[in-house]
This record gives C-alpha cells, structure tokens and sequence, in this order.
C-alpha cells in the first residue's frame, strides 16, 4: 500500500526537499495550501522551515480538530518548526501552539547560536533501524522541552538536547532529514514503512 502524506505549505520554506525525498521513498506526497485539507488526510507532514507565530497563523483556524485527528491516531512527522509547533507554546513567539506535546520550545543556551551543521542523534527506536551514520542535518536557536516522557532520541550540543520525539504515531524531528544526506533517507523510508502500517 503506498500511503499519501499530505504536506502543509503554511507559507514558510522550500518545500521541494521534503516532497522529493519522500517520493523517493515511496510515498505519494502532495502539498496543501489549504490547511482544512489536513483534517482528510492519510498521513501528515508538518515541514520545516519558519519562525514560530507565522507558522501557527495558518494552523489556529483548525487547532483543535487538528489535534483530534493526531489523537485518534493519524501518523504525522513534524520536521524542525513543524515539530516545535507540536508544543503548547514557544519562548521565540505569543501564538499558542498545538499542544499535542506537553511542554514548550525553549533558546538553545550554547555558545553558538543558531546551531547549524551536522550532529549525532542518538535514539534506540525502531525510526532509527538501518540508519548507517547517526549524523543529521540541524539548523535551530530554539528546542522543544517535553514535560511527558516523550524524548525518544537526543543531541549533545553544550550539553544533551532532545533531537526526537514521539507520542501516539507522530513524530517530530528537530533536525531536517531532508538534508540529511543517507541517513535522512533511511529516516524518511523508515517512518513512509510506520505510516503504511498505521493505515
């Protein structure tokens, strides 16, 4: 079964990456511009790039039936921002975010920031299996803090950053798998597989 992933254009970011990568993964992704279209959707796909606030602009019109929909089950990877936004809120903007995740986006406290380049992840869960190098693409000042037990996979970057999330059968990501060279990809065929068996 190739499952559909509907990708949400909520006018942040190049999402040209995301789209081919997952086709060449074997999905059938599709964009939408039109953030309703989310609530029909087989799989979703929160991309990644954007500030905080102008990303949730676009999502707080369906906020709620949006998290219902995560909630009864729908598979759903959220990528950088798009997982930020899974949190009830951050410390880069006053919009609300979801809150699907319980806990907030926080600034990194390093002594480079943004941090940018390539860094380990390291996780024990099955997303991770056949992953060659766990070397990921990261571009980031702000990190999602769970206050549920929900950090399957984390970073050491001036210190340990949770990198990788999951509740229910979404995802979210603080790295870009997308650019992510090999590793992304076998991330990204991964988690199409744990979609498919969703459905």
């Amino acid at each position: 079964m190739t499952v559909s992933m509907a990708i949400a254009d909520y006018g942040v970011g190049n999402l040209h990456s995301i789209r081919k990568s997952l086709e060449n993964c074997g999905a059938r992704p599709y964009i939408v511009t039109d953030m309703e279209e989310l609530l029909e959707a087989e799989c979703i796909v929160l991309p990644g790039v954007g500030a905080f606030d102008k990303t949730m602009e676009r999502l707080l019109p369906i906020r709620g039936r949006l998290v219902e929909k995560l909630d009864e089950a729908t598979p759903c990877l959220g990528i950088c921002i798009g997982a930020q936004i899974l949190f009830e809120g951050s410390q880069e903007g006053r919009q609300p975010g979801l809150g699907f995740y319980q806990g907030r986006v926080v600034r990194l406290k390093a002594e480079r920031v943004p941090h940018m380049g390539w860094n380990s992840v390291r996780s024990d869960d099955l997303i991770m299996e056949g992953v060659a190098s766990p070397f990921f693409y990261f571009a980031h000042s702000y990190f999602g803090m769970p206050e549920e037990d929900i950090a399957i996979g984390s970073t050491d970057y001036f210190g340990q950053v949770p990198t990788l999330f999951l509740k229910g059968n979404t995802y979210g990501t603080q790295f870009h798998p997308e650019k992510s060279s090999d590793s992304g990809m076998r991330f990204l065929r991964n988690f199409v597989r744990f979609a498919e068996a969703c459905l």
